[in-house]
């Protein structure tokens, strides 16, 4: 579906076997000889630590926040690529080969109640409820369903937004929809990769806004809103409705990001270059851009880069971003309201971003969350029991789990895990704040490190310029819910890696997890 990865010579069998595939995909590499081969063969060998970790992973995932499984529709291959919930709760699934279903029960999942509401689409990539309508993303249009008799079925299928390119090539998706206050339609474009059929006018160049974000106004008018995005396949809105996308991995994209989307933003992918030079575009960049510097120095110099939000650390956080979707759920999540949620495709989990904004901006961190899900998350959706619906579909990709699709959802157990609840700047450091109050005595040594990324048109990237972190104190508050670290040098377009020590809480539960991964775009004015 959304991915394009990298094969190597041999994966794990859900059996945690070592078989050779039958093709081997070769892709463009920023590195060569012997560190190429360690590189390829880094995600194979982490699927293979986490596999051989995962009962253990299980248990403790459990005490916090258990997984159940959906019983399924007989005979139907569930690949489950969007979620929409419905306003009497009810939760619409949307499937990539095309078709649209609806629980009646979704929150029991021994008996949800699936019942058939629309088929014949073009490959689903995302689905939302908006003004008594479901909203279906597929390759050429967003296709708005309604049931006008009431029989259960849609009988009414009409286009709500159409106008981007489609030449035929396989990667030419489109994910969505979202909407925003004033009711725009918003989705996002994959860039085109593969054979396409030659076109006519500008499309026999290349097929329009690929690579773009596009919006389109309750008028029907389609408006190129912001570009350079190479696998948009996540698109959402946190807590005050701002849009946010994840990308893939590959050429121009080191590692997956989250990018706060907004009208002339560009965000270095450069196959959405040309459409950025029509009069209509609201991107303002060179018609070339460097090849082969380093993030930060493209911030520095590159006219138009914006830069993510958060970069998620490649293998360490993931290697796939996926859906988004925001915890509104007042607090029936557990300790993280309003935060992001981020579907992961290989290793067929969860993450966790929290973000602020620093000069207007956003930036933050990222933590992982839940892994271990029967495979690929692709579509997230919170139901109005604040427990959250990911849809899976591996696709015939490499993915962490033993089922080609599936349905899941992630309950809160009630009780509270130690966790980093936040992670936010500040003038010459970081604070952390806990869902606990932290025992002092554990309180041990911090270590971390800060790097960046490369700039480039090679496919991924690896950590560059990277140095310890001077880590000259760490505070803890009275209360024990606030940890505050000082450094002797932060970097703007550096992740601040850190990891925690072995903390407890007062009444003795372990921290959940110690890695936690900031992304410095503007420091603290003094």
């Amino acid at each position: 579906m959304v991915m394009e990865f990298q094969v190597g010579r041999a994966v794990l069998s859900p059996q945690h076997e070592v078989i050779e595939p039958s093709k081997v995909e070769t892709r463009q590499r920023s590195v060569s000889g012997l560190r190429r081969r360690l590189r390829e063969q880094a995600p194979y060998l982490a699927l293979a630590l986490l596999l051989m970790a995962s009962s253990a992973i299980a248990q403790e995932q459990s005490d916090y926040y258990r997984t159940e499984t959906y019983e399924l529709p007989k005979g139907v291959n569930f690949e489950a690529s969007g979620i929409a919930v419905l306003p009497d709760g009810r939760l619409a699934v949307g499937l990539r080969k095309g078709e649209v279903w609806i629980a009646q029960n979704p929150g029991d999942v021994a008996k949800p109640e699936f019942k058939l509401f629309a088929s014949g689409l073009h490959e689903i990539l995302g689905l939302a409820w908006h003004d008594g309508a479901l909203y279906a993303t597929q390759r050429a249009e967003v296709t708005k369903l309604r049931d006008v008799d009431g029989d259960g079925k849609a009988d009414e299928y009409l286009s709500a937004s159409t106008g981007w390119g489609v030449s035929g090539a396989y990667h030419e998706y489109a994910y969505g929809p979202v909407f925003d206050a004033e009711g725009n339609l918003y989705t996002s474009l994959n860039s085109s990769m593969g054979k396409a059929w030659k076109g006519a006018g500008d499309e026999e160049k290349h097929p329009l806004w690929r690579g773009w974000v596009v919006r389109m106004t309750p008028e029907g008018k389609l408006e190129p809103w912001c570009a350079g995005f190479r696998s948009p396949c996540g698109i959402g809105q946190n807590a005050e409705g701002d849009i946010f996308i994840t990308d893939q991995q590959g050429n121009w994209m080191p590692t997956t990001p989250l990018m706060h989307a907004r009208k002339g933003a560009y965000f270095s992918h450069a196959e959405s270059i040309p459409d950025a030079m029509r009069p209509e575009s609201p991107v303002k960049i060179a018609a070339k851009q460097p090849d082969g510097i380093t993030v930060a120095e493209a911030m520095k110099t590159v006219q138009g880069y914006t830069p993510p939000a958060v970069w998620l650390p490649y293998v360490k956080m993931g290697q796939s971003g996926t859906g988004i979707a925001c915890d509104k759920s007042g607090g029936k999540f557990g300790p993280f309201e309003k935060q992001m949620f981020l579907g992961e495709f290989v290793l067929s989990g969860v993450n966790r971003v929290f973000l602020e904004k620093v000069g207007a901006e956003y930036q933050g961190a990222c933590f992982p969350f839940v892994d271990g899900l029967q495979c690929a998350s692709l579509g997230l959706n919170f139901l109005q029991d604040g427990s959250l619906v990911v849809g899976q579909s591996n696709r015939g990709w490499n993915s962490k789990g033993n089922r080609p699709f599936g349905l899941q959802r992630v309950v809160w157990t009630k009780k509270t895990p130690l966790e980093v609840q936040k992670m936010e700047i500040i003038k010459s450091g970081f604070r952390f704040t806990f869902t606990l109050p932290v025992d002092k005595a554990s309180v041990g040594t911090l270590t971390g490190q800060s790097y960046t990324y490369p700039f480039h048109s090679k496919y991924g990237g690896d950590e560059l310029d990277a140095k310890p972190l001077a880590i000259s104190s760490a505070k803890l508050s009275d209360d024990g819910l606030v940890l505050e670290v000082l450094c002797a040098e932060l970097r703007t377009g550096y992740v601040h890696e850190f990891e925690l020590p072995k903390l407890k809480a007062r009444d003795g539960t372990a921290l959940w997890h110690r890695m936690a991964y900031y992304t410095v775009n503007k420091l603290l004015a003094d």
